[in-house]
């Protein structure tokens, strides 16, 4: 009896209301019903809620993504609304987290959300991300990618990287089904003073969009079981130029052999782009 119960909790069913929300998910053969249902029953921790994480939470929101987390210790401020568009001007001030959460729930709210109102570190990365099955780096700091990617390679968890620059924007797949991981891109962190804000070298409000919506995409690529993810690869593409390039990115299988955290404490984020 007790092996039927966990047979019938793992079924998840889709309701007349969720099937007329995802129709044109739902007729897509790659996705159909029993795609529409892993989403349902997929959880997503987001790192973030800024320029990237605003188009992926709205995404994976719509999409019907069942339960996702939401890292970031940020309020609203005035020059977060230029690419930040989960945010309104009459909301500065106001916590990411709980402003998203409150608008998110409204787009959709057969979907979960866990609201984490601090920043990742080595003490709590484990425990928080070992909840979810897939982490979504919205970050804009080395340091908060290497310790995603440590602990995703210690439990087996994917993660989906971005990052955007000027008018550059790169995306990628790490940890998938035991490829390449982060530090097979990049082995060391550069140093701090190497590593221009988004403030000194600017952005245009689109990038973040674009790219936060390729970064969904993977997500939803990697649940449903479908298409090309980008694992092994590298994409950058440039807004202003129009061009595309994927780089082929090898697995160094020490990478892999990763049993513990061991990193400074994070510098400070430079706003979540």
């Amino acid at each position: 009896m007790e092996r039927l119960g966990r047979i019938y909790a793992i079924v998840i069913m889709l309701s007349q209301e969720e099937i007329l929300r995802y129709n044109r998910q739902i007729n897509l053969p790659e996705i159909g019903l029993a795609g529409q249902k892993k989403l349902k029953k997929a959880s997503v921790l987001v790192v973030g809620a800024g320029g990237l994480g605003s188009p992926v939470l709205m995404y994976l929101t719509a999409a019907g993504i069942g339960r996702i987390g939401i890292i970031d210790s940020d309020a609203v401020s005035l020059s977060n609304l230029q690419r930040q568009i989960l945010y309104n001007s009459d909301e500065l001030g106001q916590s990411k987290i709980k402003t998203a959460n409150n608008k998110l729930s409204k787009l959709n709210p057969n979907t979960v959300f866990d609201l984490h109102d601090f920043d990742l570190n080595c003490q709590n990365a484990a425990g928080i991300i070992s909840k979810y099955d897939i982490v979504v780096d919205c970050t804009d700091n080395f340091m908060a990618r290497y310790i995603i990617n440590d602990t995703c390679v210690m439990l087996g968890k994917p993660f989906v990287f971005a990052s955007v620059q000027n008018y550059e924007g790169q995306v990628s797949v790490f940890n998938y089904r035991n490829g390449p991981t982060y530090r097979c891109l990049y082995p060391e962190p550069p140093p701090e003073s190497d590593t221009p804000t988004v403030e000194k070298s600017g952005l245009p409000a689109v990038l973040p969009g674009i790219t936060g919506s390729l970064q969904a995409n993977e997500v939803m690529k990697i649940i449903t079981e479908t298409g090309e993810v980008l694992s092994g690869k590298l994409l950058i593409f440039n807004i202003l130029k129009n061009s595309f390039v994927t780089l082929k990115i090898s697995l160094v299988n020490e990478n892999r052999n990763i049993t513990e955290l061991n990193h400074p404490i994070l510098f400070p984020p430079n706003d979540h782009y």
